[in-house]
C-alpha cells in the first residue's frame, strides 16, 4: 500500500471509530510498525489527527455538534456498555435526570419500571422512549435545540433549580485532566450545570474515544462527578483518578 493510500486508510477509520490503535492498522495496512508511526506522526503535523499512546484519534473542531441521528450510531457497542454500568449504580426510589445525550438515552432499555425511578430529562428522545417503558417521566419546557433533540434555555435552567436529584447522568463530548468536562454549546453546557448543582451524585458517561479532548463549553470539573468509561489504558486510568473516581467496564 502507497503512502497517499495509507494516510487515506488512517483518515477514513478516523471518521468511523474517532480512535484507531496502532496494532490494527499494522494489520490492515501491512506496514511494519516504525512505517505506521512515521505515518501518523507526518498525519499530526499537518493536523489531521492527534497521536496517543498505542495509536491515534480524530482531531475535533471546538464546536462541532453532531446530529442525534450521526451520533447514534457511532459507538454503539461502547455506548450499551456504558448504560449498563450506568444503571447499575441507581438503586430503588431513586429520582435522577438524564442529559439529552445519545449515551443516557442507552440507559432507558435497562431501567427497572419496579424500582419505581423518577426521571427528569431535557431530551425529547429520552421523553418519549421512557414513556413507551412506562417509567414516570417529567420532561423540561424550554426551546428545543434541533440538531441534538434537547430542551435549553432559560425556562428549562429555572424548572431544574426546583428539583434535587439522588443521581445525575450527563454525557460529555470532551473529558480532560486540564479543562474538565466540555461540551459544544453553551446553552446545553448550563444546562448540565444546573443538573450538577442539584444532584447528590454526578455520574458523567464517556467513552474512551471522549478522553483528552477538548470543546467550546466547560461544564464541570473533574473533581465533581464519578466518571463511567468503557476502558483506558494504564496511564490514562492513573492520571485521571488522581482527579476522580472512575467505574470503568471489565474488559
Amino acid at each position: 500500500m502507497l503512502t497517499e493510500e495509507r494516510h487515506q486508510f488512517i483518515l477514513t477509520q478516523l471518521k468511523q471509530h474517532d480512535i484507531i490503535k496502532l496494532h490494527d492498522l499494522i494489520s490492515a495496512t501491512n506496514a511494519s510498525e516504525s512505517t505506521v508511526r512515521r505515518d501518523l506522526q507526518l498525519m499530526e503535523e499537518a493536523g489531521l489527527l492527534i497521536r496517543v499512546h498505542g495509536g491515534a484519534k480524530r482531531v475535533t473542531a471546538l464546536q462541532t455538534e453532531l446530529a442525534v441521528s450521526e451520533k447514534s450510531n457511532q459507538s454503539v457497542t461502547e455506548k450499551e456498555t456504558l448504560a449498563k454500568l450506568a444503571v447499575s449504580c441507581l438503586t430503588a426510589q431513586d429520582v435522577i435526570y438524564l442529559d439529552a445525550g445519545t449515551t443516557t438515552l442507552a440507559m432507558i432499555p435497562f431501567l427497572q419500571t419496579s424500582a419505581n425511578l423518577t426521571v427528569v430529562t431535557n431530551g425529547v428522545n429520552h421523553a418519549s422512549l421512557l414513556a413507551d417503558y412506562d417509567i414516570r417521566c417529567f420532561l423540561l419546557g424550554g426551546r428545543l435545540k434541533n440538531v441534538t433533540k434537547a430542551i435549553v434555555g432559560a425556562d428549562s435552567i429555572a424548572t431544574l433549580k426546583q428539583y434535587r436529584f439522588n443521581k445525575v447522568f450527563l454525557g460529555a463530548n470532551g473529558v480532560h485532566l486540564h479543562y474538565g468536562f466540555t461540551t459544544p454549546d453553551p446553552d446545553e453546557a448550563a444546562i448540565k450545570r444546573t443538573a450538577m448543582e442539584q444532584a447528590e451524585m454526578t455520574i458523567v458517561l464517556a467513552d474512551h474515544t471522549k478522553f483528552g479532548q477538548v470543546f467550546f463549553t466547560k461544564f464541570g470539573d473533574l473533581t465533581q462527578a464519578t466518571i463511567v468509561t468503557d476502558h483506558l489504558n494504564q496511564h490514562e486510568l492513573d492520571q485521571y483518578q488522581q482527579h476522580t473516581d472512575i467505574l470503568e467496564a471489565i474488559k
